[in-house]
């Protein structure tokens, strides 16, 4: 019966697995109650350090304090994957694959093992898992190729694909040019903004010839179009190009007002019925 389970790698490799399991599991609390001892000594020369002015010095020991923190992080992960194996150590036996919910853990442990010196039973764990599974695994998982599950970066890469562009939708539209189909470029917002102001009091200073009432009319349909204008590009921050349309139409009104005082201001040294009609 022993053969069989040796040739079907069962029962020996849940033996020895588990032994080797057990062994890394408080190994690696040992090492990480030595480490935070460490890190603490190490925080008080730091502050030390500060106190006294070497600056310098204590730069160089924080760089050992945030490697060592890393090295306990990593061992707490290593140390919640064996526990997660250990645990499940009868799925393994009676699965000639590796289970899908196991392969992340294994993996890892396999990754692991070659890099940390100070547990020397991961390496007799990878050398159980090459019996069952074949070196084509341990190669697999030692390489970090992408079917391992071995240090899966998917989060990281959707943040980054989300933080390529961190402006606001108003920023966007506002630096931004766009054509639409009919071939004329949509300008921004601002410039239109602006233009806008310079073509009203070109408008008032024309219309300040003529008359003053015509003068203060003007004046106060400008004043209600530049705040309808500026309501209509805040409530549209959403979409640029309706911002940019709405921008377009005020320029057009206050170029066609432009043209209009123009007009009058013309006509009135040219022509008396202007005051007539007025």
């Amino acid at each position: 019966m022993s053969l069989l389970n040796q040739l079907f790698n069962r029962g020996l490799l849940g033996a020895k697995c588990k032994t080797c399991l057990t062994l890394v599991i408080s190994r690696i609390k040992l090492l990480q109650n030595k480490r935070q001892i460490q890190l603490n000594q190490m925080r008080k020369e730091i502050s030390q350090f500060l106190q006294t002015g070497q600056d310098h010095i204590a730069r160089i020991r924080v760089e050992h304090v945030i490697r060592e923190m890393n090295m306990q992080a990593a061992y707490d992960i290593l140390e919640l994957f064996c526990e997660f194996v250990y645990a499940r150590l009868p799925i393994l036996e009676s699965q000639r694959d590796c289970p899908q919910e196991l392969q992340e853990a294994i993996a890892s442990i396999i990754f692991a093992a070659p890099r940390c010196s100070d547990l020397p039973e991961l390496l007799q764990i990878r050398n159980l898992f090459t019996t069952k599974y074949g070196k084509e695994f341990i190669s697999a998982a030692s390489e970090l190729r992408p079917d391992t599950s071995v240090n899966r970066d998917d989060g990281s890469i959707k943040i980054c694909n989300g933080a390529t562009d961190s402006r606001s939708p108003i920023e966007r539209g506002s630096l931004n040019m766009s054509v639409p189909s009919n071939g004329q470029p949509i300008i921004p917002a601002d410039q239109n903004r602006s233009r806008n102001v310079e073509s009203a009091n070109e408008a008032i200073r024309n219309l300040s010839l003529v008359s003053p009432g015509k003068a203060e009319l003007s004046v106060s349909n400008h004043n209600v179009g530049s705040v309808i204008d500026a309501k209509r590009s805040s409530s549209d921050s959403c979409d640029a190009m309706e911002r940019a349309r709405a921008a377009i139409a005020s320029a057009d009104r206050a170029s066609a007002a432009a043209r209009r005082a123009a007009e009058l201001v013309n006509v009135n040294s040219g022509f008396p019925r202007i005051q007539e009609s007025s």
